[in-house]
């Protein structure tokens, strides 16, 4: 029987660089998600992707289409067309993501190499912390353009924020138009007066309604920013809601969406800020990052931006 075979070309690849909890998190979402047909875990512990790669390899079956899932090496990047950088020291009570800087830079900047190394030439996604410094930190060493170096940024940040937005004003999470900008986590602020809430602005909301009040936006806030230590507390990590990001991210690139997500992207004067990965708006596609969205920001928090830009821009000066 005659059988054509399939062009590389036209397959899928991706690669998860840290067979950790975000790294499987993410990779076992990937898995039943239709967006690739080929997915390779790499691990500095082969055994333990290997178990994982065994592990979701046997749900594959209850999967919308068939996924090709191995444990792989770093020769296996060349192929790809996005990698997903999730390795290195995770987050524990107590400590600030920047607290991670000078360690996880090693990890991330030897593993890009590596990367690199094997030819590829695709779309590098960041999401170890401190994931803005990350971000640019694997930037740097790739060598890519600025476009092809993402990092998660805000995107698990503005998922919370709408996730307490839509119940404060009951309304699906998914009609709450408002981001996080900034640093990941604490260092971050909310872009209140661009947001949109059932088509009005907040201050329209709070103008036209008693039960609404700007304390409990800064709660909201404050929920939001202080989520992940609340989670390790509770429960060591936090992994399900940035496995979802990094699809939500990966969902746009492979299916040229023209989304706008919340990123890491690196700016280049836009926000008044340059030379580093931050959290801002941007829209997506096939190529990575096709533009940066410059969304008003009132003075107050321009200041806030200017504030996260410079405590990253000191990391990663710290870090080179």
């Amino acid at each position: 029987m005659y059988m054509e075979t399939i062009d590389p070309k036209d397959i899928t690849r991706i690669a998860v660089v840290g067979a950790g909890w975000v790294g499987i998190s993410f990779a076992y979402q990937l898995s039943m998600a239709a967006l690739c047909e080929e997915l390779v875990l790499i691990d500095s512990n082969h055994a333990k992707a290997e178990g994982e790669a065994m592990d979701l390899n046997h749900g594959i079956s209850f999967a919308p289409s068939p996924v090709r899932i191995w444990a792989g090496d770093y020769a296996d990047c060349r192929d790809a067309d996005i990698v997903v950088i999730t390795a290195g020291a995770a987050q524990k009570l107590g400590q600030t993501q920047m607290d991670l800087a000078e360690q996880n830079t090693v990890v991330v900047r030897d593993v890009t190499k590596q990367v690199m190394a094997s030819g590829f030439d695709g779309i590098i996604i960041v999401a170890t912390n401190p994931v803005n410094v990350m971000a640019h930190v694997a930037w740097k060493a790739s060598g890519l353009p600025k476009h092809r170096v993402i990092g998660s940024g805000t995107v698990l940040d503005t998922a919370r924020l709408r996730y307490k937005v839509g119940e404060y004003f009951d309304l699906s999470s998914r009609n709450c138009h408002v981001y996080y900008m900034g640093e990941h986590g604490a260092g971050g602020f909310v872009a209140w007066d661009n947001a949109r809430i059932y088509g009005k602005s907040i201050g329209q909301l709070l103008a036209e309604n008693d039960q609404y009040s700007q304390a409990d936006l800064g709660d909201i806030y404050q929920r939001v920013r202080d989520a992940a230590n609340q989670i390790i507390e509770y429960k060591s990590a936090a992994y399900y809601a940035i496995g979802l990001g990094l699809l939500r991210i990966v969902r746009a690139i492979v299916r040229n969406e023209n989304s706008v997500v919340t990123i890491g992207a690196h700016l280049d004067g836009e926000y008044g800020a340059s030379g580093l990965h931050i959290g801002v708006p941007a829209l997506i596609d096939r190529t990575g990052i096709r533009q940066i969205i410059e969304i008003d920001l009132t003075d107050e928090e321009q200041k806030q931006f200017d504030e996260s830009a410079e405590r990253i821009h000191r990391a990663i000066k710290n870090v080179e």
